[in-house]
């Protein structure tokens, strides 16, 4: 399916997934940069996002009416006992691996999964045709404990992580150890040695360093990752769907730009040893690829993504230590967090989600991702922060 038929198909087929996909998804605007874009905590918080009960109900939903073309499984447990589900699409040989919500506040991304895997699944030709070609693998939500309270962090004391670690006594906690919520940003947790066992001599580290495998949600990750390896040989594709703060606008200050995107995340991989695979053109593809999708929507806001920062290294992500490994790694940060936005255009927002993981899914599937121009990602506008002054 083109992403134009893409787009359409999305268009025409809103789903109403028990309590997922209630807001409706409004016609996009383009949003002028004088829009008061939400700087203030909206006290709204998590509430109308689907809680940890009613994502297993929908999951269990999307199983049953899809026949079981859609797979769910408990991959692993958080440190509070919550299950962290996959959910797995398709035959092909080509895998993309989906990663949603590894901060807790981050809703966006799960909410539009919900409703692709939903579609992936279902029995029309267009979906029939896409499964032939591409394996699809969701963790519609890995921070499910950080879900459940609203925070970045997950829900887990450095007490814990010793007594799971106990070489680990005694030493400075990690530096994305947060004591004020006895939790870890999980996005440090990664390493591109999927063997490494945490070393004292390796702590606190810092953001510029691998992470350690210490958080449960990050060795659920590292699991499934591993199993995809051994299957597909190489993760061809991993994407991770996140949320940014609200205001920042296009390069050019006309519009706010409601998402920016990413393919960078290692400055120089022999850093951090010899990584072969390392293709960093073909992340820039498979983020040109989400670009092209969103763009020739007429007034719509959704063509006003923008580049995430590309100073970033961050090797200690899960999408610095997957590049490393030979995926094309696509970061999809949307302009709106919890606790200032609430359910704040969610549609919309949840709606370019879809329209952009889509195009990258169809672009692979159809193969037309060999021939898109990986210098397009250089063009892309450059996010900026409001206010610019």
């Amino acid at each position: 399916m083109s992403p134009r038929r893409w787009t359409a198909f999305l268009s025409g087929s809103a789903l109403l997934l028990g309590t997922v996909a209630t807001t409706a998804a409004l016609p996009a605007s383009a949003i002028p940069t004088e829009s008061h874009c939400g700087t203030e905590a909206s006290g709204s918080g998590n509430n109308g996002f689907v809680n940890h009960a009613q994502l297993t109900n929908t999951l269990q939903r999307i199983e049953r009416s899809t026949g079981g073309v859609v797979e769910v499984d408990v991959a692993g447990f958080s440190n509070q006992g919550r299950e962290i589900y996959t959910a797995r699409v398709g035959e092909g040989d080509t895998v993309v691996f989906v990663e949603s919500q590894i901060h807790g506040n981050e809703n966006h991304g799960t909410e539009a999964l919900l409703n692709l895997l939903q579609q992936w699944g279902g029995a029309t030709p267009e979906a029939a045709a896409l499964r032939e070609e591409v394996t699809i693998v969701a963790i519609p939500r890995l921070n499910v404990d950080g879900g459940e309270r609203d925070t970045r962090q997950n829900e887990m004391t450095w007490d814990d992580v010793v007594a799971d670690f106990p070489q680990l006594a005694g030493v400075e906690p990690a530096w994305n150890y947060n004591s004020r919520v006895d939790g870890f940003d999980v996005n440090r947790d990664f390493n591109p040695d999927l063997d490494y066992i945490p070393q004292p001599e390796d702590f606190p580290g810092n953001s510029a360093d691998t992470g350690w495998y210490i958080t449960p949600e990050a060795q659920t990750v590292r699991d499934v990752y591993r199993g995809l390896e051994g299957e597909f040989g190489t993760v061809d594709y991993f994407v991770d769907l996140h949320n940014q703060w609200s205001c920042y606008a296009t390069e050019d200050q006309k519009n706010m730009s409601p998402l920016s995107i990413s393919a960078k995340f290692i400055d120089d991989p022999s850093e951090f040893g010899t990584w072969p695979k390392f293709d960093m053109e073909a992340s820039k593809r498979a983020n040109v690829a989400v670009y092209e999708a969103l763009q020739g929507h007429g007034e719509s806001g959704y063509g006003d993504l923008t580049l995430y920062p590309q100073s970033t290294n961050l090797p200690g992500t899960a999408l610095g230590s997957f590049a490393l490994r030979g995926s094309a790694v696509v970061l999809f940060e949307t302009s709106s967090q919890t606790q200032y936005d609430g359910m704040k255009r969610n549609g919309m927002l949840r709606k370019q989600i879809e329209i952009g993981l889509g195009g990258l899914v169809d672009a692979v599937a159809d193969g037309s991702i060999a021939s898109v121009d990986p210098t397009v990602y250089d063009t892309i506008p450059q996010r900026v922060f409001l206010p610019a002054d």
